[in-house]
């Protein structure tokens, strides 16, 4: 598998992430708000990795969204501007999985999902942006005609 093609691969995974809290958050009663953070981080994740394979880097296999955001962040200065979204759901990738270890409220299970929604969009726009320029090159757009009545 190419590396666009991977990378489209894992924001799948971390579309289904983020659709999973979705519902979790929306669907299921009681709300299981630890599930939903976890999927939220789970998303970040995964989107996060889909650019660095995009960019040609192979993610280390760790949670750590700081770590892969700055991994991120040689290839793109511009994502800094996710390093807090991705401090925020850091915890939630092994903490919550565990009981009384970090507690969640619906509140915090809701921000946890408007910002794994920030990074995965974040992360799709720039796959969307690569394969675009990748197409231009491919198919260059067509130059003017400097002689249209020949």
């Amino acid at each position: 598998m190419n590396a666009v093609d991977l990378a489209k691969e894992w924001l799948r995974y971390a579309n289904s992430d983020l659709t999973t809290a979705r519902h979790m958050l929306e669907g299921v009663y009681p709300k299981e708000t630890e599930i939903v953070c976890y999927h939220c981080q789970q998303c970040a994740e995964k989107a996060l990795k889909s650019h660095c394979i995009l960019k040609g880097v192979e993610p280390p296999k760790t949670h750590d969204l700081i770590a892969l955001c700055r991994l991120c962040m040689t290839a793109e200065d511009s994502f800094s501007s996710m390093l807090d979204n991705c401090s925020r759901l850091n915890p939630y990738g092994v903490a919550v999985r565990y009981p009384n270890e970090l507690a969640v409220d619906e509140t915090i299970a809701k921000n946890a999902l408007v910002m794994a929604q920030r990074i995965y969009e974040y992360c799709r726009d720039l796959f969307d942006k690569a394969i675009m320029a990748q197409a231009s090159d491919i198919y260059p757009p067509k130059s003017p005609d400097t002689n249209p009545g020949v």
